[in-house]
């Protein structure tokens, strides 16, 4: 090979290297800073294409996602000045890429740290406004929505912003767990003595219902009985005023049939009577004659 062509070799091959350090592609997920000499030169970079000058420029990328910041739990007092242990996260994207980059340096620990000191202000700030029972079940969409809002307000400076925030569990320290717990078990029993004291109040009032009823119902059978009672006493004695009326001798002499069927049943029975007793009258002379 002449000189001249390996030259022109050498040549395209310098170009070719430095072509591709001159070059760099900026993703549709990514920003970029281009720095020269260790300052930032340019951050407003679109997707695609772009150049630098080798050894002069540097480019450095980070992600524009949304990531996630999973903060460790952190204890808090609410308005009634108890502690509660607060596990939250947020979510979060860069927006202003030459403003992160001088507050956090381009670092990940550094961001999570400084957005977990403003989120906790922020988290502080609002528990402390409120009680346990608002936090937990009262007022937990209000409190997400502004503790996003002022966190938001509060990363602007990061050149970040905070999309959302949420709890996802709120806890009681242990030390007071144990007497947090012996007081629901002790307003559990007070509740459970109150409805069985109420159950027995109410059995004790359907048993003395069910006795007047029962007496009630009674005395009204016994009247209707005794009613009856009387009224076939009344017609037993309106008959027998009857067939007396009709033939008083025959009257008399069936019923003193009827008593000495009585009398002398069994066969074995006694009786000292005169002989003209009254008992007697038709015993031996059926025109009862004495």
């Amino acid at each position: 090979m002449s000189p001249a062509k390996m030259g022109a070799v050498v040549v395209v091959l310098v170009l070719a290297v430095v072509g591709y350090a001159a070059a760099f592609t900026v993703q549709e997920w990514e920003l970029a800073i281009k720095f020269r000499w260790g300052k930032i030169v340019d951050a407003d970079y679109t997707p695609g294409l772009h150049f630098l000058m080798p050894v002069v420029n540097d480019v450095r990328k980070f992600d524009a996602r949304i990531q996630t910041l999973d903060a460790k739990p952190e204890r808090f007092l609410t308005l009634e000045k108890k502690d509660v242990i607060v596990d939250s996260f947020a979510k979060w994207r860069i927006v202003d890429v030459a403003q992160y980059y001088r507050s956090t340096g381009g670092k990940i620990s550094t961001t999570g740290r400084l957005l977990a000191e403003r989120i906790n202000t922020s988290l502080r700030d609002e528990f402390g406004k409120r009680t346990i029972k608002e936090v937990i079940s009262g007022e937990r969409a209000e409190i997400m929505a502004l503790l996003t809002k002022d966190s938001d307000e509060k990363a602007a400076e990061l050149g970040v912003e905070i999309l959302d925030v949420r709890v996802k569990q709120i806890d009681l320290p242990e030390e007071v767990s144990g007497s947090v717990y012996d007081r629901m078990r002790a307003e559990r029993h007070r509740v459970a003595s109150e409805l069985r004291a109420q159950g027995a109040e109410e059995a004790e009032k359907i048993r003395a219902g069910a006795d007047r009823k029962g007496t009630v119902i009674i005395a009204d059978a016994y009247k209707e009985a005794e009613q009856l009672r009387g009224a076939g006493d009344a017609k037993s004695t309106e008959v027998y005023a009857t067939a007396y009326n009709q033939d008083r001798e025959f009257y008399s002499f069936y019923r003193s049939l009827n008593a000495y069927r009585t009398v002398f049943k069994n066969g074995g029975d006694m009786m000292v009577l005169e002989p003209d007793s009254e008992f007697f009258k038709y015993f031996n002379n059926r025109e009862g004659r004495q």
